[in-house]
């Protein structure tokens, strides 16, 4: 089941970002006293009595401001309120009531979204609440009195948030379709692959970058198998955005890559892989998805014998992070290899959640000490018991060894290579945790 989205929004300088840092545990938002400072949104993952969600940062809504970044900062907002499952509206116990809020309330009715209304800057109930029964003329609700500062309050801001999440259910895991989403800058020709392996226009395709505002589901049947396409509206770098509301574009991405089983990354092949890309890349790396990187436009490309080997080269210099992904080159435009995909798609599937029953990974491993000694340090050497697989999609594994400091990442990379060679996983990461067992 995909995680509900959590937005946070207000007026500027109500102390949204400190919420968002409070409850991500680390300072992500910069936080000035200057209204609109938070012009990026940003997104985290939040967990609450067992359940995880992301929650959206988004910059402060003017309601009715001239001024460009903050009209902006309205349209960013307003999509935030759009992507998300529930909306926590922040107003400020100091400035109390001002029309400002009840405009941007009246935004959020519109929505007709559950909305949790907090009261931030309570650092005393006893001295503010009869400050915060103010904010009950709003009409959206009970006003939560919290302290985003002191941490005071945002429990029971929690609990309210959770009772509007939809019940946990195994209703999305019986669908057994394959989710595949496809992710990539503005403009590399997402929603024209979709068309072309549907056989007709239902995704609008167009040459302004960015038309594809929604993340949008198509359904694709190919050799009698069924499969669901998710469309992502495309990222694009900071320096070429032109529309604000573009770098919301990064939540999409994270919730399509969420509900997804397999992630196609396109690049451009006329462009060649970006550090966009990598950004990209690394929230379907992130998520232990298996990842295929589709190079589209290759009809575009003047080629020789060694045009495919340099891109390759390239590509895996540019995301040295995840060099299992499978590389493919195509052309939505002519439709040149696009249904290699499908088989691809499977393969990597298969890959992500393939099992190594115990007893043959510990044969690798036994071997793989025999033809590489582990480190040692100051005269202890490294010692490795047993491995076994925990979990799938990712495929994770634990290893017990006598002392998890002398375990240096080069040594699990080769053990993980070894098991690489034996069994392929292409398309998939895998992962390691290294456990301490005491010698008896």
């Amino acid at each position: 089941m995909s995680k509900p989205v959590v937005a946070v929004v207000g007026r500027p300088n109500v102390g949204k970002s400190t919420l968002f840092n409070a409850l991500a545990g680390e300072r992500i938002s910069i936080v000035k006293d200057t209204p609109g400072v938070t012009r990026d949104r940003i997104y985290a993952e939040v967990s609450w009595l067992g359940r995880a969600f992301t929650l959206i940062d988004t910059g402060g809504i003017e309601p009715e401001s001239k001024d460009i970044i903050l009209s902006q900062m309205r349209e960013q907002a307003q999509i935030a309120i759009d992507t998300a499952d529930v909306i926590i509206f922040m107003t400020d116990v100091h400035q109390g009531l001002v029309d400002a809020d009840a405009k941007v309330a009246d935004m959020l009715r519109h929505s007709r979204k559950p909305v949790v209304l907090v009261v931030n800057k309570v650092d005393s109930f006893e001295k503010y609440m009869p400050d915060v029964y103010e904010f009950y003329n709003l009409g959206i609700g009970e006003p939560i009195p919290i302290s985003s500062a002191g941490k005071l309050g945002l429990g029971d801001m929690l609990d309210e948030v959770l009772n509007y999440f939809p019940e946990e259910t195994e209703g999305e895991q019986e669908d057994g379709r394959t989710k595949v989403a496809i992710v990539g800058k503005p403009n590399v020709g997402k929603s024209s692959l979709i068309n072309h392996l549907i056989g007709e226009e239902r995704v609008i395709v167009s040459e302004i970058a960015g038309t594809t505002r929604d993340a949008v589901d198509t359904e694709v049947a190919w050799d009698g198998r069924e499969y669901i396409f998710i469309d992502t509206a495309g990222l694009r770098r900071k320096s070429k955005i032109k529309e604000e509301l573009e770098r919301f574009s990064i939540i999409r991405a994270v919730t399509a890559v969420e509900r997804a089983d397999v992630v196609i990354l396109m690049i451009d092949a006329t462009e060649g892989v970006t550090e966009q890309d990598a950004k990209i890349a690394g929230i379907a790396h992130d998520r232990g998805k298996g990842i295929i990187i589709a190079v589209n436009k290759w009809d575009a490309i003047e080629k020789d014998d060694k045009t495919m080997y340099k891109h390759t080269d390239r590509i895996r210099q540019v995301l040295s992070f995840m060099p299992y992904a499978e590389i493919l080159f195509i052309s939505a435009k002519t439709g040149q290899r696009t249904s290699r995909i499908f088989d691809m798609v499977d393969v990597v599937l298969e890959n992500n959640s393939m099992r190594i029953a115990t007893g043959v990974l510990n044969e690798i491993m036994s071997e793989a000490v025999a033809m590489q000694q582990p480190p040692s340090d100051k005269g202890k050497r490294l010692k490795l018991y047993y491995i076994t697989q925990v979990a799938v999609k990712p495929p994770t594994f634990v290893i017990f060894v006598n002392d998890k400091k002398l375990m240096h990442f080069s040594y699990t990379r080769y053990l993980e290579n070894r098991i690489r060679d034996a069994f392929g996983f292409q398309g998939t990461s895998l992962r390691f945790f290294i456990r301490e067992r005491k010698e008896k």
